[in-house]
């Protein structure tokens, strides 16, 4: 490259800045922080095959190979909290995409702006929830001796359930749960995301006689689809990653409920709480970031080869 060319690339990156300096200063602490606690700590992955011990240090500690990744592999209950924690995750994407969808489709319908503005402030009010608090609203709810579900099947004259000691009901909760707390954010999205079509389309289509369904359909459904697409490639990454605040401040250690609820971060906590070893969290940490990195390759493949339009990259 020219001196020239090196100077006008510099002159137009210091342009950039000076021209669009809020907004960079708005992305600025996120960048910080993705720098410091996503890539400066990347080098602490080596413990992974060590021995670590915090008096010598990742440079001194010795090499143990595989070691610590026996330490879950090894558990009679790998595979199923494996699976419990993929399980989860899908059907947190799954439905919560598909609400999210229906859910934008509807208000983007309403005529009432006010009736719209004060919903959509409703359903996103639970996502700045913490989930300490989500989890006394879900224990109101499922209480055995007085929670709100038994005392609505007492007035039908059912019997009711102890549900902290039934895990085949907690698939289902958790994911309402998951749902009703963040289906707020991805409906502002997918929200902008149809307020950014052009409104020629919906124009043609009214013109052609197409009924309102027919413009869902045709137009709207389409158009929200690489929206669509990116967020749930996007959120195959963290597949691996059993939502531990969620999962923890809801079920705690209940050990009635693991065969359903019981995730690796989960599990890899009430172990470590014991063990006391990083190296085996850090091997548990790679597995997962290795899974999800091999997801979203791969899903986005898929993707790309369907239709290149909704791929990620």
């Amino acid at each position: 490259m020219s001196q020239s060319a090196k100077s006008a690339k510099k002159h137009s990156f210091v342009s950039e800045l000076r021209r669009n300096y809020v907004a960079y200063l708005l992305v600025l602490p996120a960048a910080l922080y993705t720098f410091v606690f996503g890539y400066l700590t990347m080098p602490y992955m080596v413990i992974a095959f060590q021995r670590f011990s915090f008096r010598t240090g990742i440079f001194n500690s010795p090499w143990v190979g595989l070691d610590n990744f026996k330490f879950f592999f090894a558990s009679p209950r790998a595979w199923q909290i494996t699976w419990t924690t993929i399980k989860l995750n899908f059907l947190f994407i799954v439905v919560g995409t598909i609400c999210a969808l229906v859910l934008a489709i509807l208000f983007n319908e309403l005529r009432s702006r006010l009736f719209s503005k004060v919903t959509q402030s409703t359903i996103l009010f639970p996502h700045f929830l913490s989930w300490v608090v989500v989890s006394y609203i879900v224990y109101s709810i499922f209480s055995t001796d007085f929670g709100i579900a038994n005392r609505l099947m007492a007035l039908f004259e059912l019997d009711g359930i102890n549900w902290y000691a039934s895990p085949e009901y907690w698939t289902a909760i958790l994911v309402g749960a998951n749902v009703w707390k963040d289906i707020g954010i991805s409906l502002v999205i997918y929200l902008a995301a149809i307020t950014g079509i052009d409104g020629s389309y919906y124009e043609a289509g009214r013109i052609d006689g197409a009924s309102r369904w027919q413009l869902i359909r045709h137009i709207t459904l389409p158009l929200l689809m690489p929206t669509v697409s990116i967020l749930s490639l996007l959120a195959l990454g963290k597949i691996m990653y059993g939502s531990f605040d969620m999962i923890y401040a809801i079920v705690k250690d209940n050990g009635l409920l693991y065969p359903t609820t019981d995730v690796i971060d989960t599990y890899v906590f009430r172990s470590l709480r014991n063990i006391g070893n990083p190296a085996q969290a850090m091997a548990i940490g790679l597995y997962q970031a290795v899974v999800g990195f091999i997801l979203v390759f791969g899903s986005n493949l898929l993707v790309r080869k369907i239709n290149p339009d909704n791929a990620l990259f």
